[in-house]
């Protein structure tokens, strides 16, 4: 025991008790605490969503416990009637899917490029790349709607698209190239010398070893995408907004259509979280992949 562990007359001070208790079973009663803590208001939004709303006006969601009889479906049945509300969920998803699988698959291959691939100027424009990541979204907002608009885009779904794939390439390409650059160079000269080209090493070894990366940046980007207000809200219109940007219409009419409000941003919020647990494990493997290297 060092002099650190203990006091002047020999016993284990305070700082290291505290210390060796973080590490056992009074930190694991503390974290789910804490995480129960953090998922009371998207219970509170479930509950609340199925509540009428003469119930949700007058009361707490909690009061649900008392009086079960106040739960019911009626509010996701005015949600499924409400055509805006469900065409921009509709929306959401074609926005999203698209985005997401561009930015994974475009930004592979310039990870690929960038990482094992000989051509002039490789460096700087990496440095390029890397530069792009600390311009702030709202610089573009304005230069970009110019040219949406002469271009004829201007608020339709592939104009909301072609933002957030730009703005999501320099982090895709970035993380990607840093993962792809740690495969052993013996594994790939091995491949070349079997035979295989760039196309088939990149789709045979790069992207099975790159899994964990892959799908880790696919979370990141479909999380970003779906979540997205701002950029939703200035590029699209009526007919292809989003949910987030729909349900900031409806909520300057709260009082009058929260049994939609209430059902439709749960429905937003859980279709991430039920991403984010689907894929979780690959998302684990990548995060600890790129923190053992």
């Amino acid at each position: 025991m060092t002099a650190l562990d203990t006091s002047v007359h020999g016993k284990r001070s305070f700082a290291s008790r505290v210390a060796s208790g973080a590490g056992g079973g009074v930190m694991r009663i503390f974290l789910i605490l804490v995480a129960l803590f953090w998922l009371v208001p998207t219970f509170g939004l479930l509950v609340s969503s199925f509540r009428d709303p003469t119930d949700i006006a007058t009361s707490g969601w909690w009061k649900a416990f008392s009086a079960p009889g106040q739960l019911t479906a009626k509010s996701y049945k005015s949600l499924l009637e409400n055509d805006a509300i469900t065409q921009s969920l509709l929306n959401t998803v074609w926005i999203t899917v698209p985005a997401t699988l561009l930015v994974v698959l475009i930004g592979a291959m310039a990870g690929y490029a960038f990482a094992w691939m000989d051509f002039k100027g490789r460096d700087w424009w990496f440095l390029v790349v890397v530069a792009l990541l600390v311009v702030p979204v709202q610089v573009a907002l304005i230069p970009l709607a110019d040219l949406f608009g002469k271009i004829g885009i201007f608020g339709d779904i592939i104009g909301v698209v072609l933002f957030h794939v730009g703005f999501g390439l320099p982090f895709a390409i970035f993380l990607l190239r840093n993962f792809f650059a740690e495969i052993p160079r013996e594994l790939m000269e091995a491949a070349r010398l079997d035979g295989a080209g760039e196309t088939r090493l990149f789709f045979t070894v790069v992207l099975p070893l790159g899994a964990p990366a892959i799908a880790s940046l696919g979370i990141f980007q479909f999380l970003w995408v779906w979540n997205d207000m701002l950029v939703a809200l200035v590029f699209s219109d009526s007919q292809s907004q989003p949910l987030t940007v729909a349900l900031q219409q409806q909520v300057r009419q709260f009082g009058n259509n929260i049994d939609v409000l209430a059902p439709g941003a749960f429905i937003s919020m859980v279709i991430p979280l039920a991403v984010f647990f689907a894929f979780q494990r690959q998302f684990v493997s990548g995060v600890m992949a790129g923190a053992v290297k």
